[in-house]
């Protein structure tokens, strides 16, 4: 399952009711798997409002270095060190060495922990992939931003499932360590007979989560969030005119659309609006399976199996 959490939802200046850019993800078939999309100002408090452990972050995705999406770092890097976190945390960003060692060049003391810089690539067209592991994957790409600026995207590894009693009944395989090598290689021999894994499995998509950061539509955004479960969308401002390197929900709609994505979540909301309901009003209208995030909102998804 991967739980997502809105930490932050406000653009430029904080409210009351929203905090800086923020969201936590925490995946638990893999127990060290939990990480931060952008750190916005306050994110800390944010994190221990909702009773979350700061300390099992492995890994920050800062979106773009506007102070709105990072400036929360300084805090949490502070505090962890305070904590006496020995593991290392790795910030991941556009020009990620240069930034993350101006941070910490900021005190006296550095952190007694390895703060560890990935730079992200922001020009260009291309889908990076980050991270790998035995479940996920992690990538990038850039987007249309007044700066240099990147979308990431959670993808959960495809998995197959092998329908034994088919199995059985066409090729005489069992439960055994030959099944575990038909997953594995896609192919077995048994009898003089050859398997292939689409012939008695099905496929199971893994969970697909993308976030924006801040963007006006792009297509380069629209292709990371190819059938994406979720597509988190910068919505800073309620009509286009106003959006200047952001985006309105129509810019946003029209991404989800292209792209196929299930759900649409929108934030990064200006705090001009005080209420969010033109914003639902409007993106409901064109795309019926949106919501509006708040500080706090929860989406799990569970792993199809």
């Amino acid at each position: 399952m991967l739980e997502i959490v809105f930490l932050g939802t406000g653009a430029g200046i904080p409210t009351k009711q929203r905090n800086h850019a923020a969201i936590w993800l925490s995946y638990t078939k893999d127990i060290s798997s939990v990480m931060l999309w952008d750190c916005g100002e306050g994110t800390q408090r944010q994190i221990f409002t909702a009773r979350l452990n700061f300390m099992r972050i492995n890994d920050i995705f800062i979106t773009h270095w506007h102070a709105d999406h990072w400036a929360g770092l300084i805090g949490l890097i502070q505090t962890m060190n305070l904590e006496k976190r020995r593991h290392p945390l790795f910030i991941y960003a556009p020009e990620a060495e240069r930034f993350v060692s101006d941070i910490l060049d900021l005190g006296y003391w550095g952190p007694g922990f390895k703060v560890i810089p990935k730079d992200v690539p922001a020009e260009g067209d291309k889908i990076t992939k980050l991270i790998e592991t035995k479940y996920y994957e992690i990538y990038s790409t850039p987007v249309r931003h007044s700066v240099p600026a990147v979308a990431y995207c959670f993808k959960e590894k495809d998995t197959w499932k092998v329908d034994i009693k088919e199995a059985e009944k066409k090729f005489g395989l069992k439960q055994g360590p030959l099944v575990g090598k038909l997953k594995s290689k896609g192919e077995v021999e048994l009898k003089g007979k050859k398997i292939r894994l689409e012939d008695v499995g099905r496929l199971h998509k893994g969970i697909k989560v993308v976030y924006s950061g801040d963007t006006r539509y792009c297509e380069t955004l629209v292709n990371l969030a190819k059938d994406a479960d979720v597509l988190i969308h910068d919505a800073t401002f309620l009509e286009e005119e106003d959006t200047k390197m952001h985006s309105a929900p129509e810019d946003a709609l029209r991404a989800a659309k292209k792209a196929n994505a299930k759900q649409l979540v929108l934030t990064h909301f200006s705090r001009r609006y005080q209420s969010l309901k033109e914003f639902e009003d409007k993106a409901k209208k064109l795309f019926p399976n949106t919501i509006t995030a708040k500080d706090f909102m929860r989406i799990q998804l569970k792993s199809k199996e």
